[in-house]
This record gives structure tokens, sequence and C-alpha cells, in this order.
């Protein structure tokens, strides 16, 4: 009813401007509110998965400081001035942050102040570093990108060691871990090329320390992989350094 009121009261550029300014206070009433956030932007994680209780878990304590947050995928496909949900949730949610993303499609038209985005592919490595020299820092990562398993997999690998000691990598929607059309696999479960597959192998990196062989050498993940927590089509990897040691295992 109200919507139908300003409609007619307004012109679509003079509604579209009171929106904007409606929504930018409403954003920034409920900044230490993820919910809030997300419904008022209108992002997927909420609308269309249950991603919020996980993020703000993992990302509550965080949400003072200031990080560099990099998301892959924007949004809005090849509609320039469409997209950025999720950007502008996480730039009110952490305010004292930079939001950076990467697109295939060309998304300035949506930059705004704390958001820059890139244009160009999740799995160009060229093109990553160019990116991450211009950020500086990583501290967290969100692959919400292609979700084609061989990108998911080819980013991780270009990506997990730019980021930051004591970071987070994100990974959604992992059902296409399953989905033939995205180079899934439902039938075998232990394929190796599938994003599922491919993070499950690094529980073994969190205990590298207790095996019982003879020459092995610790990969970069064995290393720096510190905490792995799945969830229903959500992944987040902590980065740090994984050295504990074993308490009965004496090398």
């Amino acid at each position: 009813m109200i919507k139908f009121f300003f409609n007619k009261i307004f012109s679509p550029k003079q509604y579209r401007k009171i929106s904007d300014i409606y929504r930018k206070i409403m954003f920034n009433i409920f900044s230490n509110n993820l919910y809030k956030l997300a419904k008022l932007s209108g992002t997927d994680k909420i609308t269309g998965h249950c991603y919020i209780q996980h993020y703000d878990k993992h990302f509550h304590n965080l949400r003072k400081k200031k990080l560099n947050i990099f998301e892959i995928g924007v949004g809005g496909y090849d509609v320039p001035n469409q997209g950025g949900r999720s950007l502008r949730m996480w730039k009110y949610y952490f305010p004292k942050s930079e939001i950076y993303s990467i697109d295939i499609h060309d998304k300035k038209p949506i930059e705004e102040n704390r958001i820059k985005i890139f244009k160009g592919s999740q799995t160009d490595k060229v093109f990553l570093y160019d990116v991450y020299k211009k950020i500086g820092n990583l501290d967290i990562i969100i692959d919400d990108g292609s979700h084609l398993n061989k990108d998911v997999i080819t980013s991780f690998k270009i990506l997990f060691p730019l980021l930051n000691i004591g970071g987070i990598y994100v990974v959604e929607d992992t059902q296409t871990s399953y989905w033939n059309d995205y180079g899934g696999n439902s039938d075998n479960l232990n394929d190796p090329t599938t994003s599922m597959n491919f993070f499950k192998s690094f529980v073994d990196c969190l205990n590298y320390e207790e095996f019982i062989k003879t020459g092995h050498t610790p990969s970069y993940y064995d290393k720096h992989i510190v905490a792995i927590y799945f969830y229903h089509n959500l992944i987040f990897i902590y980065k740090g350094h994984n050295n504990e040691g074993s308490n009965l295992i004496k090398k």
C-alpha cells in the first residue's frame, strides 16, 4: 500500500532515490544484525540458502576489525547495474573493512564507497595475482562464483596461498559437487575431481603430524589448514600454522 502511494506521488527516479536513502538508513540501523542485513539486501545467502546462521557464527567476532574481504561473483549475470547484494551486506556488517569482488561481467556501475569490483575470471591466475597486488592483503575469501567443480578447485589452489595467516576461505553451493552439469558426481562419492572430495581430503591434513609413514613431506595444505567446517552446501577453511605436534609420535 505504501509503495503504491509513493509511486503515485513521485517519479520513478525520485522513488528510486528515496528507496536508496531508506535502505541505507535501515542498513545502518541493523549493521550488527546479519540476519536483518541479509533480508534488506535480498541476498540469496538467506532467500535461497541457510548460510547466514553459519556466517554469523564464524564472522561475528571479526566484524569490527579492519579487513579486506574478497568475494568471487557479484550476481546479476550480464546486466551491468544488477547484483552486488551480498557485497552491500558485507559492507555494513564489516563497517571498517574494504569489500572487493570479481566477476566475468562488467559490474563497475554498482561500485560504491568501500566496494571495488574487478572484471575477470576466477581461474585466470595472472588476473587474480594482479587483483591481489592491487588489494594488498586478503583476510576473508568467499567463492560464490561459477560453482563449476574445476573452477572451485582451481581458484582455491591459486588464492588460498595468498590468504593471510588467520584468514578464512569460504566455499558456497557445494551441492554442485554432485551435479553432472557442473562436473560433479553423485554415483562415485570418492571421485577426486569433485570439489567436495577435494576439500574432504584436507581433513587428513589436520592430522598429518600423526602419520606413521616414512618419508612423508608435509604439503602446503598440511602446514596451513588448521580447521575445516562442513555445513549443508557450505565449507569454511581456516588458515594458520598447523604445527601443534603430536603428543605421542616423536619425529
